[in-house]
């Protein structure tokens, strides 16, 4: 029993650095790209930080659902 503990803790810890390690790539491009932008044109910072916001939200998004399986892992 100790044994399935153990590789339940592994996938858990797995699950989740694996899983946010995509997202964590993603939102840093995205503010990256979202910044040059602005620094491209300041005439439209709203539109493009409206947007930019808009994609790290969704981008966060799949590091919750990394977060929710790890969690699952852990308690079923």
């Amino acid at each position: 029993m100790e044994n399935i503990n153990q590789l339940r803790d592994i996938a858990m810890a797995l699950a989740i650095g694996i899983g946010v390690l995509g997202p964590s790539l993603g939102i840093g491009i995205i503010v990256s790209k979202g910044l040059e932008a602005i620094g491209r044109n300041p005439a439209a910072e709203s539109k493009i930080r409206a947007n930019m916001i808009l994609g790290v939200a969704f981008t966060e998004s799949l590091a919750i659902y990394a977060l929710v399986i790890a969690l699952i892992i852990k308690f079923v």
